[in-house]
């Protein structure tokens, strides 16, 4: 079983901490993972662009000249793609890019990327991260006593709102509860932090 310290808020270590081997300790599988990542990309996306085909632009009914005789090519509308103010060719319309992942592929990537946190030493286990106060400089002083990286995703295992409106001035700093971590996330950041109850929370619903 993979073993991390344990924290408090000050930075020492209090103990060490032992997490399952099933969700902790999988092998890695890079290509799921990119599946989850493009996965919430694409679900993401507003899909509100829009371009105006040759039939949407307004105009360009009569034809330009006649077919023969002229001397010039052939024209059938001044609203052609190759005309300027005319329509675009194969144009983007609004559409919906969301998709659905089988539960199985989504359930492998997340406990892929957790495991590549632990083995890449990326993870923060602290004994509980409680604040008196929504104070900014409290939670840098608590990033800072922990060493924490420039993007730090901070997981715990309820809302907690000192927390939350601490950390959201900070830049690179994210927030998340254990039902709302995602792929994406957990990957992007420098410093995986999470209390010791969201860790028993994860193991409780992924194992």
């Amino acid at each position: 079983m993979p073993k991390v310290a344990l924290y408090d808020i000050t930075g020492s270590q209090i103990g060490d901490l032992e997490l399952n081997d099933d969700i902790f300790g999988v092998k890695v599988n890079t290509h799921v993972m990119y599946e989850a990542v493009k996965n919430y990309l694409a679900n993401k996306r507003q899909g509100t662009q829009s371009a105006k085909t040759r039939a949407d632009v307004r105009g360009g009914g009569r034809k330009p000249w006649r077919q023969k005789g002229t001397g010039r090519a052939r024209q059938g509308s001044t609203r052609s793609p190759q005309w300027v103010g005319g329509g675009v060719v194969f144009a983007p319309k609004p559409r919906d890019y969301s998709y659905k992942l089988p539960k199985k592929i989504k359930r492998l990537a997340l406990k892929s990327a957790l495991s590549s946190k632990v083995q890449d030493n990326e993870i923060i286990v602290v004994d509980s991260l409680v604040l008196d106060s929504p104070k900014t400089k409290d939670m840098i002083k608590v990033l800072s006593n922990l060493k924490a990286g420039k993007k730090t995703l901070v997981v715990m295992p309820e809302r907690d709102e000192n927390v939350i409106l601490a950390s959201r001035n900070i830049p690179g700093v994210k927030t998340a509860y254990v039902n709302t971590i995602n792929v994406y996330d957990i990957l992007n950041c420098d410093s995986f932090l999470i209390t010791k109850d969201a860790v028993n929370k994860v193991e409780e619903v992924y194992a």
